[in-house]
């Protein structure tokens, strides 16, 4: 899998559900050096990173390069501390057509909800 998070994260695993969901489960690098800077001594995964982890993984699955057209219900709702909860798991409704890839994501940590958003991509 391409990605510029270069050791940002790994996909530890996955599973491809009926009408295109898939369930990721990721593990977070807290040694990388985004985290020395956001912030130092309170390391918080940036949500730029988890939107292009959403994207990357998207890439993944339809096997399409994508380009962020559209981004609603963007919903940062629990700080992703890499030290604390490394493993999250994200569940992407994805629905394509010629054109296009539509998303519907929730990123979570235990029982804890920590994103939720929409997005649309240009193939």
């Amino acid at each position: 899998m391409q990605t510029i998070l270069t050791d940002f994260y790994t996909l530890e695993s996955y599973e491809k559900g009926d009408h295109g969901s898939f369930t990721a489960n990721i593990h977070l690098n807290k040694d990388h050096d985004i985290f020395k800077g956001h912030f130092p001594g309170n390391p918080v995964t940036p949500g730029v990173c988890m939107m292009q982890i959403v994207k990357e993984l998207t890439e993944e699955f339809t096997g399409s390069k994508l380009f962020l057209k559209t981004a609603s219900n963007v919903k940062f709702m629990a700080i992703i501390n890499p030290f604390e909860t490394p493993d999250l798991k994200l569940q992407l409704d994805i629905t394509e057509n010629e054109e296009d890839v539509k998303v519907k994501n929730i990123t979570s940590f235990g029982e804890t909800i920590a994103l939720k958003m929409s997005v649309s991509y240009k193939k």
